[in-house]
């Protein structure tokens, strides 16, 4: 998996999610609110290895998962736990930077996360050996493809289509947003933003994140039953605002 956007609008932000992935994986559980190490976090389930990629904290924070770091690496079997778990691991926290900085990811295959933490925007990377974070600009749009299912000039291509589509749509709304991750493209659907090769691995469902003072709330799209949800988390604790 997969591509991410990141869109602020006014006093929102937008964290955008499309799965992909291969047809054989067991379906997903839909978004519900479970309490983790005494964190409240709204998030849909693997159903299989039980983890997540995608998740939002009662006190305002959130993350998204991407498999690989910088490049698209070698698989090495028997990692300590999968990525999903890992990722339950950094976001079940008061501070997901700080989590992300002290958690053990030795055995953990590569992977990316995008984390929203005390209104502050960070880019972190697990290339197998090193963590990578860069702080970005929040008041900026942005967008990530897995480099394990794309390489770096289908992911440039992709940032076009979402730059070209940000220039057109400057306050757009959640439904506008999915509506870019369901549709975006050149007509090739192996690198479409809804993507699908030869139904061997494709998108399987998008998640959306609109986040505001005070609540937040999570649309799921499952793409396998064409089914969507409406999920609410009001926060524990206010936000910090900068």
């Amino acid at each position: 998996m997969c591509t991410v956007t990141f869109i602020p609008v006014h006093d929102k932000v937008f964290i955008t999610h499309n799965r992909d992935e291969k047809s054989v994986r067991p379906k997903a559980i839909s978004p519900k609110e479970y309490i983790i190490r005494g964190y409240s976090l709204l998030f849909p389930r693997d159903s299989g290895a039980g983890g997540t990629w995608i998740a939002l904290n009662g006190n305002g924070s959130a993350a998204v998962l991407l498999n690989g770091g910088f490049i698209k690496h070698i698989q090495q079997p028997a990692y300590r736990k999968s990525r999903g778990l890992a990722f339950l691991d950094i976001v079940a926290a008061d501070d997901l930077y700080l989590s992300y900085k002290q958690i053990d990811l030795s055995n953990i295959e590569p992977f990316t996360v995008i984390l929203w933490n005390n209104a502050e925007l960070y880019e972190c990377r697990w290339d197998g050996k090193q963590k990578n974070i860069k702080e970005l600009d929040a008041t900026s749009s942005y967008t990530w493809s897995s480099v394990t299912l794309y390489d770096a000039v289908v992911i440039e291509r992709r940032k076009a289509w979402f730059e070209n589509w940000r220039e057109e749509n400057l306050q757009p709304s959640m439904d506008d947003i999915i509506q870019f991750h369901l549709s975006a493209g050149d007509g090739d659907p192996h690198n479409d933003i809804r993507m699908n090769r030869d139904g061997k691995m494709l998108t399987v469902s998008i998640a959306s994140m609109e986040i505001f003072n005070g609540k937040s709330r999570m649309k799921y799209i499952d793409l396998l039953d064409n089914t969507t949800s409406l999920h609410e988390l009001v926060f524990t604790k206010a936000p910090v605002t900068k």
